[in-house]
């Protein structure tokens, strides 16, 4: 009698440990994070006042796995317009740190990044030339909101730096004095998440 409860009490309790595994591991953290979608940017590199125009495009990152809540990620993006008779092309490749918590089924983050910015040669007003490269940092936040179990959708805003400059002539590549050409943006972007 005792060895036939033995046997299915011990079955059980392999069971309930096999299940617990299981959910555990299905709770665990991912590991790496893929970003991409859609970013807006408040106003052009060449967007003086009375002429602002605000530029769309598209933003990724990677984002290697979490320690401690926090993350090393590379971000880019990249803008295009026209402003004031001169075609924009800009892009920014960014690395830094994102801090993350979890609020429930949300993740709210703050990120702070800092890298290079670029932009064709012609991008003043009128086309007049400019500065190619510039260092940018970006600080801002926003919230992940799962979609199913690898997937979620990303909000996320803020600050963007730069320090682009015209240029008096292309040979001798000296930043003049720039008045109106502005260095401060704010940056709103969504999409997709993809943790695995």
């Amino acid at each position: 009698m005792t060895c036939r409860l033995f046997i299915p009490s011990v079955l059980l309790c392999l069971a309930a440990g096999l299940h617990a595994q299981t959910d555990a591991a299905s709770q665990a953290p991912p590991r790496f994070q893929l970003y991409g979608g859609y970013s807006f940017v408040s106003n052009s590199p060449n967007g003086m006042a009375g002429a602002h125009q605000p530029m769309n495009g598209w933003n990724a990152s990677f984002g290697v796995p979490n320690w401690h809540f926090i993350r090393f990620v590379i971000d880019v993006s990249s803008y295009r317009g026209t402003n004031l008779g001169a075609q924009e092309n800009v892009y920014y490749i960014m690395g830094g740190t994102q801090f993350t918590r979890r609020f429930g089924r949300e993740s709210a983050f703050l990120e702070g990044y800092a890298g290079e910015a670029g932009i064709n040669r012609y991008w003043g007003p009128q086309g007049a030339p400019g500065e190619t490269a510039s260092f940018v940092t970006l600080l801002g936040g926003g919230v992940d909101t799962p979609i199913s179990r690898r997937f979620a959708f990303r909000v996320h805003a803020g600050y963007q730096g730069t320090n682009f400059k015209l240029i008096d002539n292309v040979q001798q590549i000296l930043p003049i004095p720039s008045p109106g050409i502005p260095n401060n943006f704010f940056r709103i972007a969504s999409g997709l998440v993809w943790n695995f």
